[in-house]
């Protein structure tokens, strides 16, 4: 990015973006303060965005109002410094982090937003009750490994939406407020306004729609779909949750399957570089009732159920 002034730009530079080819440069940066340090006089401040971590010095003798104000900042207040990038002194260099051969010279600073002290720490990777987190969310998804996940999720939806354009697929939406149909759990229900009385059904899956568009002459539709159940919580299921749908015409179970399986097999090796088998092991639905009781086994515990009807075979017990 190039600079182009404080009065104009929010930022030149993320957080995790400078490395010693930018020494020299003047630059603005953006971000929440993770850790303040105060060493003989001289302010340390890691400032953090989503991109990275980048260490902000506040030195009496260059800027003596920046300095002055940088001792009123605390955890999670929100700055805007501008500076100069210069090399951490020998025996600073921090080789954990990807600026940390570099530090910024703060000469101008701003408090865009102020915090109070927070519940828990964004940067602690100590378990937090739940309760917490979701109270104060806005904190919670500043951690670093709520991040992660979002951003994971973001490039697996993205490789899904690219890998099946490239295939023919058309991503195509189909409604939230439709007609109740009997499906495999009950109705959310919205109330219509300009119908009094009558009710809207939140989808359970977009089943009939997709049906629709395959009649229609859609023949590879898919969709990264919102679908919603009122059904008690367990764990493979939430009420509002999200799938990846899809329908075909003109094909056999067999080219779904063999589709499925590339696309698991890119999303792992792109995503993890975990190189899966060329052919997934089948179970079919009897041999999986038959061995494990349900039909969505757990196979790597492989504990099969063992009939012993004939071991007890003209006994009392049942």
């Amino acid at each position: 990015m190039n600079y182009i002034g404080l009065k104009v730009s929010g930022r030149s530079h993320t957080c995790g973006e400078l490395r010693t080819q930018d020494i020299g440069s003047r630059v603005v940066l953006a971000g929440w303060v993770q850790n303040w340090r105060d060493h003989g006089g001289v302010v340390f401040v890691d400032l953090r965005d989503r991109y990275g971590l980048t260490q902000v010095v506040f030195n009496p003798e260059i800027s003596p109002q920046s300095h002055q104000l940088a001792h009123s900042v605390r955890s999670e207040f929100v700055l805007q410094v501008e500076g100069e990038v210069a090399a951490r002194p020998e025996g600073t260099v921090n080789e954990n982090l990807d600026t940390g051969e570099i530090e910024v010279i703060v000469d101008q600073v701003k408090v865009l937003s102020q915090a109070k002290t927070p519940p828990f720490m964004v940067d602690d990777p100590g378990e937090v009750s739940e309760n917490l987190r979701l109270q104060y969310r806005y904190l919670d998804l500043r951690r670093p490994a709520m991040q992660e996940a979002m951003i994971f999720r973001h490039r697996l939806t993205t490789l899904v939406r690219s890998f099946l354009d490239e295939r023919g697929f058309l991503d195509l939406e189909t409604p939230m407020l439709t007609k109740s149909t009997p499906e495999g759990a009950r109705d959310y229900l919205v109330p219509s306004r300009t119908n009094p009385g009558r009710f809207f059904a939140l989808p359970q899956s977009p089943q009939l729609f997709k049906q629709l568009l395959m009649v229609s002459g859609f023949d590879r539709y898919f969709q990264v779909v919102k679908c919603f159940r009122d059904e008690d919580l367990r764990a493979d299921r939430q009420p509002e949750f999200t799938q990846i749908d899809m329908e075909m015409s003109f094909v056999e179970p067999e080219d779904i399957i063999a589709l499925i399986e590339e696309m698991m097999r890119v999303i792992f090796k792109r995503l993890l570089d975990i190189e899966l088998p060329p052919a997934f092991q089948r179970l079919t639905y009897e041999q999986a009732m038959a061995d494990y009781g349900l039909d969505a086994p757990d196979l790597r515990f492989d504990l099969k159920l063992i009939d012993l009807g004939r071991v007890f075979e003209g006994t009392a017990f049942k």
